[in-house]
């Protein structure tokens, strides 16, 4: 069964910063959304916490692209992260989870699972 999704605004367009990342909260966690609008698509999602530290940093991380790939490096042991996949670039045992994120008007949307309630028998 396929888990319950929803597409919850996260900021505007105006929050955005170009070839940058900012941070947001969302039902699944913090997430860093990146805008680089010199590429098609602009808009990336990918979870907020660097995986080799446990730390929220990545939205704060350098932007750039590696023979093609668009990527984010880690700002604290500098690991580069595919904003595609989420695939580490030096560890590909390692990735990050990727969000999908769509522009809605002005409002950015990332696709982030819905929290399940436990059910209780009666």
């Amino acid at each position: 069964m396929k888990a319950k999704t929803n597409w919850q605004p996260v900021c505007t367009v105006a929050d955005l910063v170009p070839d940058s990342g900012i941070a947001v909260w969302t039902e699944d966690g913090p997430v860093a959304v990146f805008y680089l609008p010199h590429r098609l698509p602009a808009l990336f999602a990918i979870s907020h916490s660097d995986p080799f530290s446990g730390a929220n940093v990545l939205a704060r991380g350098i932007t750039g692209d590696i023979q093609g790939e668009p990527v984010v490096a880690s700002p604290l042991y500098k690991q580069h992260f595919s904003l595609r996949t989420g695939r580490c670039l030096e560890d590909d045992t390692v990735s990050v989870r990727v969000y999908p994120v769509l522009l809605d008007g002005d409002r950015i949307r990332l696709e982030v699972p819905v929290a399940q309630a436990d059910s209780v028998a009666a």
